[in-house]
């Protein structure tokens, strides 16, 4: 029994440390000057709108691109089950605030991080770009900068979204613990 409870409590602290990095390594990001910023794709509104939660990752990446933090864009996302192609709804989105269509790249095999990492790399490597920002939400952004890194993108740094840690964030960060591990176990060739 007792040696169940310290198995027990060990896998709650590592767990517990774990979160705690990711949370803290995504709050404190601070994104570098870079060619481009790589936007992870989310959900599609039925009505073929960005979610809010695509929308500010969106949100994000413009004030990167008007600021001159980055100089291009890389709009990563598939086909969701509302239809609608994230990454071609994404560079729509871009588009319509004032990023010139040849300044965004589109990638609509980025189906999740690992895809999109994939893809990232092969864009950069066929456009000369050496240096990227990846932007999601805080929560989010230990595993992509691991996938990315992984890739070989090794120049390479994150901006999270404008908003504070919620509550509901519990499960994400949760879902990351998993996923992390899971991504750092992955095979990593890039064709």
């Amino acid at each position: 029994m007792r040696v169940g409870l310290l198995i027990l409590l060990g896998l709650a602290s590592w767990v517990g440390l774990h979160s705690a990095l990711t949370v803290w390594l995504g709050v404190k990001a601070q994104p570098r000057q870079a060619d481009v910023a790589i936007v992870l794709g989310n959900r599609v509104e039925r009505s073929g709108v960005p979610s809010i939660h695509l929308r500010v990752r969106l949100d994000r990446a413009l004030e990167l691109y008007q600021n001159g933090t980055v100089r291009y864009i890389i709009v990563s996302g598939g086909l969701g089950r509302e239809g609608f192609q994230e990454a071609d709804v994404m560079r729509e989105y871009l588009a319509q605030r004032g990023v010139p269509t040849e300044k965004i790249f589109t990638d609509r095999a980025g189906y999740d991080t690992y895809e999109s990492g994939r893809s990232a790399k092969m864009i950069m490597d066929a456009q000369g770009f050496h240096s990227a920002v990846i932007v999601s939400h805080y929560f989010h952004l230990h595993r992509a900068l691991l996938a990315f890194y992984r890739f070989g993108i090794s120049e390479v740094s994150a901006a999270a979204v404008d908003r504070r840690p919620a509550w509901r964030d519990t499960y994400s960060v949760l879902r990351e613990f998993a996923a992390f591990y899971f991504y750092l176990f992955r095979n990593y060739a890039t064709t």
